[in-house]
């Protein structure tokens, strides 16, 4: 049971890394992974179920690499490492990314939780380093909000003006506003906030129909704060 589960999940998720979930229907998730309707019915129930299945799994080999990695001596180092780590995977799996973050109710995941635990582990060591302007729950929503727009603005509009070194520089600019100045990478906090305010200006001129209105709220709220 367990292995055809498994191997309907995998099917699934090869299908997504070629193309969008709306395109994907239960006949094709069938045909790649060798069962019949019922039997993908039998163990997810129906379509949304299953990806919500998927996006699971998607945290799983997500989070896999998280928990090989050992805590560095430098917590700033693991911090920037998290956040490539974070918009990497999103590039190199977008279907897998939309799911996981581009969907409501993304955060009450068990596997989420887990990656905001981990987060803040590496926070709190930045406090007791006395590195952090804001409390470590604080600051872990900032970061998070600012990798996962960042992400999804990327897999949107990935030739866009002003793509090229935007993670980067939204995530000094993120860094700025939760680290003290001498600690934070860049350091220009006139840069992070002439940054923040175009692509608040950009933002607030389109849509964004890869955020949730929730996702959007914050993701500009942040913003609001990065470019006073």
């Amino acid at each position: 049971m367990n292995d055809t589960r498994q191997q309907i999940l995998d099917a699934t998720a090869a299908l997504l890394e070629h193309t969008g979930a709306e395109q994907v229907s239960i006949r094709d998730v069938c045909q790649a992974a060798g069962v019949t309707a019922p039997t993908v019915y039998h163990h997810f129930g129906d379509k949304n179920s299953l990806f919500e299945a998927v996006a699971e799994e998607g945290f799983r080999r997500y989070l896999g690499t998280k928990r090989s990695r050992k805590p560095s001596a430098d917590p700033l180092a693991d911090l920037r490492r998290g956040w490539t780590d974070h918009v990497g995977f999103g590039l190199a799996h977008p279907a897998f990314y939309r799911l996981m973050y581009g969907t409501p109710n993304a955060e009450t995941r068990p596997a989420a939780r887990e990656g905001h635990r981990v987060l803040v582990g590496i926070l709190d060591r930045l406090a007791e380093a006395g590195r952090l302007r804001l409390p470590p729950e604080q600051a872990a929503t900032l970061i998070h909000t600012g990798s996962v727009g960042t992400t999804l603005s990327l897999l949107s509009t990935p030739d866009g003006p002003g793509t090229a070194g935007l993670s980067e520089r939204m995530r000094d600019a993120v860094f700025g506003a939760v680290l003290h100045p001498q600690d934070s990478p860049g350091g220009d906090e006139a840069a992070s906030a002439q940054l923040a305010r175009a692509l608040l200006a950009t933002l607030s001129s389109r849509r964004t129909p890869e955020l949730t209105a929730g996702e959007r709220g914050i993701l500009l709220e942040l913003l609001r704060k990065l470019a006073p």
